[in-house]
């Protein structure tokens, strides 16, 4: 599913620049030019907000206090040129999850973007009792997993490294790291055990988008 980005930035060479940067990531943009406009728009609940601190009709203060009134869980990106500890002080103290101050690379705010919206994602599946894995249900709380009605047994092990997949997908993950978080640091035994346990993941679940990376490691791809 595309993840939809509101960017509130009134110098329109940079609100095009960035618009144009993030849509080539994969983001639906949405732009505005003032914060009036921005703030008619809270209920719509966008993934993520853009916001430079001076806007012409408001500061970015204003606009993030009632985005945060609306939904405090909105994730919030600010981006200034004023006192930079000053902005970013208030910004975080109002909620903003990021700031970055001007100027900076386009590509700099793709990389937080992308990294603010994964950490997001790993939070939310850290804390919901049931996630979804194409059309497999993993239930946290009875660590058990059902294709359908059916249940999947799986061991302790395979569960544990399944759920380190989900936590960590769309990322390209080592076997190193997968032994540090799943076997647990220091592990003395053979790599190799994460193929073999992964390979018996894979036969079980096979609608898995398991990828492996040869002599890197692996990467679960999931839509959304």
């Amino acid at each position: 599913m595309m993840r939809t980005i509101y960017l509130v930035e009134d110098e329109e060479h940079l609100n095009q620049l960035l618009k144009k940067y993030l849509e080539k990531e994969g983001y639906k943009v949405v732009t505005f030019f003032e914060g009036e406009s921005a703030r008619q728009r809270i209920a719509d609940l966008p993934d993520l907000w853009i916001l430079d601190i001076m806007l012409p009709d408001m500061d970015g203060y204003q606009l993030i206090k009632a985005i945060k009134e609306f939904k405090p869980q909105t994730p919030v990106i600010f981006m200034s040129a004023r006192n930079q500890e000053l902005d970013r002080v208030v910004g975080l103290e109002l909620g903003s999850d990021d700031y970055l101050s001007k100027p900076f690379l386009p590509r700099e705010l793709v990389i937080r973007t992308n990294k603010l919206l994964q950490r997001l994602d790993v939070n939310k599946a850290e804390n919901s009792p049931e996630l979804r894995l194409e059309d497999y249900r993993v239930d946290q709380r009875q660590r058990t997993v059902y294709d359908h009605d059916e249940k999947i047994s799986l061991t302790n092990r395979e569960f544990n490294l399944l759920l380190f997949f989900i936590q960590n997908h769309n990322t390209v993950v080592t076997r190193e790291q997968i032994l540090e978080k799943v076997w647990g640091d220091p592990y003395f035994g053979s790599d190799r055990v994460v193929d073999d346990t992964i390979r018996r993941l894979r036969k079980k679940l096979p609608r898995m988008n398991l990828e492996t990376i040869y002599g890197f490691g692996y990467n679960l791809e999931m839509k959304g």
